[in-house]
Parts: C-alpha cells; structure tokens; sequence
C-alpha cells in the first residue's frame, strides 16, 4: 500500500502533461487494437479541451483523477467502451464560471454513440445521490437501489473504479471529509465489489477506508505486519518448499503466493475475538493456484496429509460456490505450531475471484468482446442455470437484477435517507413509512420538485417530498390503493375509529371465520341454545342455561380473572362469547358475532380463550 515509486498511469501520475499520460496509457496497455486507440485518443483529447486550465479542491489538474479511473478499467480487462466511460464519467458535471454546463447530452452521444452515453449519464446520476446511511439496513437498500437505477452493469464498475482512485488518493482532503469517504466507501462500496465477485478491490477498499477511518488501528497493524516480515518470511518460505515438493512427486505445476492478511481482515478479527494484533495468530496465508479441478482436491489432499487441519476450518467453494460466483477451497492448518490459512484454486477461478462480473468482458482477439463470456456465466452465478443461453449483457445483468432485488423500489427523503417500499408503491405508502401522522394528513407529493398524484405508483430513485394538511384525514379509497401493510393497517384504523359509514366486509369475514375456528367449545354451547329455542312447550331458556353455567366466565382455564362484560352487545349466559386483553378493565367480553368487537385494531393479537364456567354435575 506505499506509494509507487516509479510512473505507473494507474497510479501516481500527477507530474506528467496530458500528451506523456496518454502515451504512457498505450504503454501499459498494448493490448488495444489500432481503431480503439483512436477511439480513447478522441475521448481524452475531449476531456482535455473541456476541462483546461481546470483543477480540483487539492490544486491538481482536473484531467488526472478520469486518467487513473480510466486505467483501473482497462487494468480489470474492460472493453474500450467502458475504459472511455471512464475518461468521461464526470464529464457532465463541469460548469464555466457562470454554472451553464459545459458539455451536452447530445454532444457525447454525437461523439461516442448511445452505449457510451447512457453509461456516463447513469454515473453522473449516481454521483449526484445524496447517500446517506445510518444503519446496516440503509446500506444494504442503498447498494440495491444503485442496481435497481442502471440497465448496465458496467455503470457500476465505473463507480467503483471512481471511489477505488478516490480512496487511493484521500490524503489531500481534510481529516473530517475523509472519514465520511471512508464511511461510504466501508457502507456501499466495498459491499458492493464483494457483490460483484470483486475481492481484489473490495480488500483494498476496506484496508484504505481503515486508514483513514481508524488511523491509530492501522498504524498498529501495519506495525505488527512490518516487525514480523523477516520470522514470517522464512515460515512461509518452509511451507511452500514442502508444498511444491510434493506436489512435484504428483506431477502437478503450482503458483504459490505468500501474504499476510489484509489489515481490515486482522482488524475485523481483533473486533471479533476482543483480542490486540499481537494476540492473533491466523494472520498468514498461502494460495495455490493448479489447472483443474481435479487438482485442487488433489493438493487439499496434499495439504492435510502434509499439517492437521483445524476443524470447522475447511469449506468447498467449488462444490458450492458463493452466490456472487467465488470458487476456492479454503482449509486452516496448524503448521509448525501456528495456524497457517491455504486457498487452492484453478487460474479460472483466481481470475473470477479477482474481477467478479468484470471478468466476463475479459479481451480475446477476434471476439465482439463488449459481449459478456457466455461460457463463464454460470461461474458468476450459480443460482441461475444460464449455461446453454445465448446471453448479451444487457439481458444478463437484467436477470441478475430480478436476483438481487426481486419487487422493491428505492426512493430517497429530501434528507437523502433511503427509503425501501414494494413495487407500485405511492406517496401514502412514502408518508406512512416516514411517520403515520405524515400518513394521515397527506393531500399531496412531488417527486424530484415535480407535483405527483399521491396514488401514482413511484420510480426507482425518485426523491419524495410530501405535502400536508392538518384538516385531511384517511379514506377508504386510499385503503384500495396503499400497498404496504403499514399504511394499510394505519388507514383501516383510522376508519374504524372515526367513519361511521366504513365496513370493510372482506375484513370483518376473515375474522369472524377466524374466531369461529378458534373457539370450537362455545360452537357446542350455540348449538345447544339451537336445541332449545326459547318458546318450545313453555321451556325457560335462561333457567335452562342457569342449570347448565355459574354465570361466570373461565379466562384461559383460569377463575376469578377481572373481566367485563362488554355493554355493545351484552353477552347473556350462554351466548357464543370472545374475549380480548384491554388496557384498564381486564379482558373485555364480546359476543363473537359483535361488528364492534371485530373492528378492534390488531385485534387476532389480542383474543384470550374465554367460556362460561359449567356447573359441577350432581351424582345421584
């Protein structure tokens, strides 16, 4: 993680004019061919007329943050036009000196074509969120909300070059505004790349963002990791000597790697275990790269006949891959008295490991390689049987974002809080997800400043504003319209409360069905009144039951328990009763077929077992 000390255009290139930058751009990545070439020098020498004489907030040159997220794309194997996505990812967002834009839509679309554009424009979108997340939920809606607003997945990849370069060049903001960064980048970001399959970036995301989030944490760490480079260096080199032995005698050729673990790894761990760096031990780590499959399990084999393996410590990627397509086996050994962490896997898979979904537009001469690898696709994701389609990537990434979001929308508060809701969702269900007294009173909404009607369905990323009356209230056709439970249950109380015309018929079956289900014993009490009908040859229904029941009523099996007989429907002795948990006069008691009683809010929540308490029978 130091500094580079040479030039190097993926990194440190600040020193060199826009024509050096380019060339060296050709240097480190030969493998374009002539017409692309020309394609990026077009793209760059654009950016460069537009963005003259332009620096940042640092005091460096506008052009050299496009430059390095440019060569982060080509780095990961993108095609040409995602690495010009690169170059132009803020290119809308330059203003002269009187806040006009510098650069139109129909500019770079004349210039680049539609692919292009579209791409940058759903950057420039991304970048103008207001992210904002407070809690894991949050984080996790906003990383779902950025798949649900783009229709290219190379968008993202974008994004995530952009925030990695960010990151790597954090040092010349102020202390404040580099931990927001770093919290943003640990929340969204990195989360994100592990989506996609990207651990290469998502390990140097989290050990950057570490940095500058917890500098005295990093610092140690990176202390404890320096002080034992020599003892860990001739441990490591003893382990690999006898792997690569071994493997030798069974005619298999390996890439062994030796590292320490990433810093947000041991600091993640020190968290877990309550314990300081220099208390972990599992801190090392070898991988194994071979040609096949068959290999790897061969060379665990190898491995566990070589150290004991710790138990619980050993898992099968290959068999069962991650559901964003990462494959490995993993196993921890005790190796000379320490715990010794190995991964064994082929080259395929340590590529997939590397660039997830970027892996796909990997470069092959001859090919349409804008077009993902039919080949790889079940590699990235197991959960779909993709294997015999004739998939383009727009029609891949559209299946992978039916996975990861099924039928929810993202909309955002003017605050910038995310807000999840179901699909055809309307601004009653945004008002009664923020409070149920914003909910009540709604008259009105926009969405991006625009007036919405409140029973229009919402959009992905739209920002929600709502409009309130104090003299408004619920109605029964927002109760039709509303798709969240939240909003449907707040509206239906409301009405049982305060309209007296509203019977919501449908509700009032399913409950009165549901309380006869319940209540099987007073069922045979009804029946018997059914038996004996009140004007039958003189018979005395009320003596009869007085024979039958005390008078009292058993709560749950339980005498002597306050109750109170409800005055709406005066239960007689006898009657088909419920019962239900009230605040001050015990367990209220209703006639089950009662309206009022079943227009109880929450009521299924609140129902006791209840009968009339039977006389003892007198033996002759």
């Amino acid at each position: 993680m130091s500094e580079p000390k040479t030039f190097d255009v993926r990194t440190n290139i600040s020193e060199f004019n826009p024509d050096v930058l380019e060339e060296e751009f050709f240097k480190a990545f030969p493998r374009f061919s002539a017409d692309e070439r020309a394609e990026f020098s077009k793209a760059w020498k654009f950016l460069v007329e537009k963005t003259l004489n332009i620096t940042r907030s640092c005091g460096k040159p506008y052009i050299l943050h496009p430059m390095r997220v440019a060569a982060l794309l080509a780095d990961a194997n993108m095609d040409m036009d995602c690495v010009i996505c690169g170059i132009l990812h803020s290119i809308f967002e330059i203003y002269d000196e009187n806040m006009n834009q510098k650069v139109s839509v129909e500019e770079v679309e004349n210039l680049f074509g539609k692919t292009v554009t579209r791409i940058v424009l759903d950057t420039s979108k991304i970048t103008s969120l207001k992210i904002n997340s407070k809690t894991i939920q949050q984080a996790d809606s906003i990383r779902k909300m950025l798949f649900a607003m783009i229709d290219d997945v190379r968008v993202i990849l974008v994004k995530l070059a952009d925030r990695l370069d960010r990151m790597r060049n954090l040092k010349a903001i102020e202390p404040k505004k580099q931990r927001l960064v770093a919290a943003e980048v640990i929340d969204i970001w990195a989360p994100l790349a592990d989506r996609l399959g990207m651990q290469s970036v998502k390990s140097e995301m989290e050990d950057l963002s570490l940095k500058y989030s917890n500098p005295d944490g990093f610092q140690q760490i990176k202390k404890l990791v320096s002080q034992k480079k020599d003892e860990r260096a001739a441990y490591l080199e003893n382990a690999v000597n006898k792997i690569k032995e071994q493997a030798e005698k069974n005619n298999i050729k390996i890439e062994i790697t030796a590292r320490a673990k990433h810093f947000y790894s041991i600091y993640q761990k020190m968290r877990k275990r309550n314990k300081g760096a220099d208390e972990l031990f599992d801190l090392l780590a070898l991988r194994i790269i071979c040609h096949t499959n068959s290999e790897c399990y061969t060379l665990i084999g190898i491995v566990h006949g070589l150290w004991k393996p710790m138990d619980g410590r050993f898992k099968d990627y290959i068999a069962m891959p991650k559901s964003n397509g990462y494959q490995s086996l993993h196993t921890t050994v005790v190796c000379d008295g320490k715990p010794l962490e190995i991964q064994i896997r082929t080259e395929a898979m340590h590529n997939q490991a590397e660039h997830g979904v970027a892996s796909h537009w990997l470069y092959k001469k001859g090919m349409n390689h804008d077009k993902v690898d039919v080949n790889s696709l079940a590699i990235f994701n197991q959960l779909q049987n993709l294997k015999n389609e004739n998939l383009t990537d727009e029609n891949f990434f559209s299946q992978l974002k039916g996975e990861l979001l099924g039928d929810e929308i993202f909309v955002f508060t003017p605050k910038g809080d995310v807000v999840q809701l179901p699909a055809g969702s309307c601004a009653i269900d945004f008002a009664y997800h923020v409070h149920s007294a914003v909910g009540e009173k709604i008259v009105g909404a926009k969405a991006d400043g625009k007036i919405i009607p409140i029973n229009t369905a919402l959009k992905n990323t739209q920002i929600i504003e709502i409009i309130t009356n104090p003299q408004a209230h619920p109605t029964e056709s927002q109760l039709k319209i509303v798709k969240t439970s939240k909003a449907r249950q707040k509206i239906h109380s409301w009405l049982v409360a305060n309209d007296p015309n509203f019977v919501d018929k449908a509700a009032e079956a399913q409950r009165a069905a549901d309380i006869a289900a319940n209540n099987d014993k007073a069922r045979v009490i009804q029946e018997e009144k059914r038996r004996h009908p009140r004007k039958k040859e003189g018979l005395n229904l009320s003596k009869l039951m007085s024979e039958h029941y005390t008078g009292k009523i058993k709560i749950e099996n339980t005498k002597n328990v306050l109750y109170t007989l409800a005055g709406c429907c005066q239960p007689k002795v006898g009657d088909l009763i419920i019962g239900y948990s009230s605040k001050n006069k015990g367990i209220m008691i209703h006639r089950a077929d009662c309206l009022t009683f079943l227009r109880i809010p929450n009521i299924e929540n609140r129902i006791v077992e209840v009968e009339w308490e039977p006389r003892e029978k007198r033996e002759n």
